[in-house]
């Protein structure tokens, strides 16, 4: 795990989405995430559905996800035909409860690699078992190369997307063929006519900072276009190196030198774009994300997942949360596909964190928007958040990372910039310092 003052970039994961690390995620704890799906809901918490779509044209040179390329139709319609086959199930569990979806994700690898056909066939049988037509949002990632205006409408009208994410990552050619991605700029250019003209209620562009090959003049291109184009909000993550990606294997086995932009210019790219983009009217909204309009864009995915929503996941590998207990799919393809075959989820480990855990896990995601209301944890987890973490707290406003407010803590921009490497302290002892993954 980096710590907030590295320099160069290590192989190793950075990003934190969850808590306790997925690293101690077993087996041994299916038991208690079988009795939470199959146990009505707890309280009222919000209900949201997560489909992952793994498979890619090509598999980029940072990517760590599970994704799959050079798969022929049957392979995909096996895959599809699965899925189906896992909502019918999730359907029927009784921690769904009556409760309608208040938010939709689907993710991937590239979602957009399902042609139209298969595109209207999935929500054509996904709505036999679920509906999300009231939900406040539905996003589906998009990868630009593989777009057309037929499948930008299909998305918007069979689908209900309300907000489409366009993972353009970098708008210059040799960048993108140099990282592994498998889009060029024109590209981008085609399918954003076809998105404008559909009309989507949030439109997301995703960057990266750091990729290889990217310079300081680069990146301020970058952010023009990206500002020309003016889309609803603009993600930017800093590249890492997580095990499993080509450059990092690259990195362990070769002992190449790491190719990633280091730290701190990476944080100084994504200063500069925070900058640019609050210049040309857009707000901060979380540590990674920027919006034209906070009446307008609303993250109901991240804000509710952050704020320990239910979160029913479908697809292989994929991650979810249910009456309070972690899960995941299995992550091999044939077990996967088999297993709902047979007629049973395809459950692959979990992990029934304490009520402390839980405290951690929302503490460090909601600290991720950039601010933090200590009134709102210390009722719901009946603690103290400014005395228990009183030596942290007092260390990140001493070296300039926070400000401390009438109900919490705020983080500067310098703060901001580093908000995953200021997480690990609120761990428990035993999770600091252990592979995260």
């Amino acid at each position: 795990m980096s710590t907030a003052d590295d320099k160069k970039t290590e192989v190793g994961s950075y990003f934190i989405s969850n808590y306790p690390p997925y690293s101690q995620w077993s087996r041994d704890e299916l038991p208690a995430v079988r009795e939470a799906l199959h146990s009505p809901p707890q309280g009222d918490a919000p209900l949201g559905l997560y489909l992952h779509i793994p498979f890619c044209r090509k598999r980029c040179k940072f990517c760590y996800f599970k994704v799959f390329t050079d798969v022929n139709a049957a392979t995909v319609q096996r895959y599809v035909d699965a899925l189906c086959t896992e909502i019918s199930l999730v359907s029927k569990l009784e921690v769904m409860g009556g409760r309608p979806f208040r938010f939709v994700y689907f993710g991937g690898g590239t979602p957009s690699f399902l042609s139209p056909k298969q595109l209207t066939t999935l929500a054509e049988r996904l709505h036999e078992h679920v509906t999300w037509d009231g939900a406040e949002e539905v996003t589906f990632e998009c990868e630009p190369g593989t777009l057309s205006e037929t499948k930008v409408k299909t998305l918007r009208e069979k689908l209900g997307v309300t907000r489409l994410s366009l993972g353009i990552e970098n708008f210059d050619d040799k960048i993108l063929e140099e990282n592994g991605r498998a889009h060029l700029s024109k590209q981008v250019y085609n399918a954003w006519d076809w998105i404008t003209a559909a009309d989507f209620p949030s439109v997301n562009i995703d960057l990266i900072s750091g990729m290889v090959g990217e310079s300081w003049d680069n990146w301020k291109e970058n952010i023009r276009k990206t500002i020309e184009l003016s889309p609803s909000s603009v993600t930017i993550y800093q590249m890492e190196l997580p095990f499993n990606t080509v450059y990092s294997k690259d990195i362990l086995g070769n002992q190449i030198e790491t190719p990633v932009a280091d730290w701190p210019t990476k944080r100084a790219w994504v200063d500069y774009a925070f900058s640019e983009l609050e210049a040309a009217g857009y707000s901060v909204s979380s540590a990674y994300t920027m919006v034209k309009d906070p009446n307008q864009v609303n993250f109901s995915y991240r804000d509710n997942l952050w704020h320990g929503s239910d979160l029913l996941a479908t697809g292989i590998a994929s991650f979810g949360h249910a009456n309070g207990v972690h899960y995941q799919n299995s992550a091999e393809m044939d077990v996967y596909q088999e297993t709902l075959e047979a007629g049973e989820l395809p459950l692959g480990r979990g992990l029934a964190p304490t009520q402390d855990q839980l405290l951690i896990r929302e503490l460090i995601l909601l600290l991720k928007r950039g601010y933090l209301s200590f009134d709102y944890l210390n009722k719901k987890f009946d603690t103290d958040v400014a005395q228990r973490w009183a030596d942290t707290w007092r260390d990140y406003v001493n070296d300039g990372w926070a400000e401390m407010t009438d109900d919490g803590v705020r983080l500067t921009r310098e703060g901001l910039l580093r908000a995953d490497a200021l997480l690990p302290p609120f761990f428990e002892e035993q999770h600091r310092g252990v592979r995260y993954t």
